[in-house]
């Protein structure tokens, strides 16, 4: 087996599934996946743990057939966080700067005057992404270490999250003795994995549909400015085709998988497909199209709900490098085209890169957010730097949180 401290694990616990991703860093400093586990997930709603038991047993799957594959014992995880609970803001700090020159010292303190916000008591900060800094006269300075200069800004992108959402996941992963070295916003993981640097540069958009839930994340100038999540994923999709074609959920997602399109216009009027009936009736014959008829309508109101956040956190010719689509509810059919006439930017969905090994297996949309917390670990240093006692459990989670913010900071402008 591998050693514990040689290999980096990410899991992913969504509305629809739980995968685990095990990467290696390799000596040339590559990642390589080496091991992957999925299972339904039971027991979240909108990315929110609503039955633990049932949480952590889908956990439990997904681990083992992650540890048979890469011949590991999985005892460490970087954890991603999402639901509606993301709350997010952009904050000002300035402070005087001792000795005239910019010390790590001054960086840090002009952060924590721009983290002094008032959150409610059932929130906690869960990431703070520096943006631009600001000298005296002159702005739009990526690292200020070492200038001089008197009055230091820090302009700075902060993300909340409730505190028992996210200590109910540190808390699923902890019953199976797992220990979470840290926990990861996912739409960041996301982008860690399927967006380029020259895209955050440029200024880009990255929507994860997932099933429950739709993560917005909007970088420009290489840093995070906009982060948003919408109540709305894959699953209410099929939802709509269970209720009105009147079927179970799973039969629902399989008709979706297959025949949904969101683009009516594709589809033939002649064009028939077979639905299962229950209670043992005759499988029925309807129209294609009409299944297109239900999934349209419910992307385009995805796509407005989209579309409504973008103008909120944007500026005409702002997102240069477009959209780019990821999460695996983007595999139906037509998504991308309708999204691209709907928001008018160029779209392209989003795939995991920048890895080796087990690509083949990895090489979808879906599996974005489990090798981008991979890819956030092996880049913070954290899965070597942290050992057992330093893992994150649901008591003193936002109390470790506080105090990597500095590796956070050194991270994001790595």
């Amino acid at each position: 087996m591998v050693k514990k401290s040689e290999f980096i694990v990410g899991l992913d616990i969504g509305t629809t599934k739980i995968a685990a991703v095990v990467g290696q860093k390799t000596a040339d400093g590559q990642i390589d996946i080496i091991g992957v586990g999925t299972h339904p997930s039971k027991g979240l709603r909108k990315g929110v743990v609503v039955n633990i038991e049932a949480t952590v047993e889908s956990i439990r799957k997904a681990v083992e057939d992650a540890e048979i594959i890469s011949d590991c014992h999985i005892a460490n995880v970087f954890a991603g966080v999402a639901g509606s609970h993301i709350n997010s803001m952009n904050s000002l700090g300035i402070i005087a700067v001792k000795d005239k020159e910019v010390s790590h010292l001054d960086v840090e303190r002009v952060i924590d005057a721009a983290r002094a916000i008032a959150i409610p008591n059932d929130r906690e900060i869960i990431h703070i992404f520096p943006q631009e800094y600001a000298l005296d006269d002159q702005d739009g300075i990526k690292e200020p270490l070492g200038m001089s200069g008197v009055r230091l800004e820090a302009k700075v992108h902060i993300v909340t999250a409730a505190i028992s959402s996210c200590q109910n996941i540190v808390k699923s992963a902890n019953r199976l003795g797992l220990n979470v070295l840290d926990i990861v916003l996912e739409p960041i993981a996301s982008a860690e994995a399927v967006l380029s640097p020259e895209e955050k540069e440029l200024g880009v958009a990255l929507i994860d549909i997932g099933g429950g839930t739709t993560d917005i994340t909007i970088f420009q100038n290489g840093a995070v400015v906009h982060t948003a999540v919408i109540p709305l994923g894959g699953n209410n999709i099929t939802n709509d085709i269970a209720t009105c074609l009147r079927i179970p959920t799973n039969t629902a997602e399989e008709l979706k998988k297959r025949y949904g399109t969101s683009l009516v216009k594709n589809v033939k009027d002649n064009e028939e497909i077979e639905v299962p009936s229950t209670g043992g009736r005759e499988p029925k014959k309807i129209r294609r199209k009409n299944l297109a008829e239900i999934i349209q309508p419910r992307v385009d109101e995805l796509l407005n709900f989209i579309q409504s956040e973008l103008q909120k956190a944007i500026t005409e010719g702002y997102l240069t490098a477009g959209v780019v689509l990821t999460g695996g509810s983007i595999l139906l059919d037509g998504i991308a085209e309708v999204a691209e006439q709907k928001l008018n930017l160029p779209v392209r969905i989003g795939y995991p890169t920048g890895i080796g090994g087990l690509i083949d297996i990895v090489n979808s949309p879906e599996y974005a957010t489990g090798v981008g917390l991979v890819i956030f670990g092996a880049k913070t240093g954290l899965a070597a730097a942290y050992n057992l006692n330093d893992s994150i459990n649901e008591e003193s989670l936002f109390e470790k949180i506080k105090n990597r913010i500095a590796e956070w900071l050194g991270f994001m402008r790595a």
